[in-house]
């Protein structure tokens, strides 16, 4: 039997702070998850509120392309 499509991909969520302030001096690097979500449910780009250890709260982390 033929799979199609997968219905649940893995997806990269990546912190929309970090990226905008460009990385502040005192962080290291930028925040992210690795997560899965389903196409069917969700065909848009997901966003989370995740905890972002370099801004250190919580912040909007959205889906990246690979």
């Amino acid at each position: 039997m033929a799979k199609g499509k997968d219905v649940r991909i893995p997806v990269i969520l990546e912190c929309t702070a970090c990226v905008r302030n460009g990385v502040n001096k005192e962080s290291t690097g930028i925040s992210r998850y690795i997560t899965q979500k389903n196409r069917h449910n969700t065909p848009n780009r997901l966003e989370l509120l995740k905890f972002c250890p370099y801004c250190y709260k919580h912040t909007i982390h959205g889906e990246i392309k690979k």
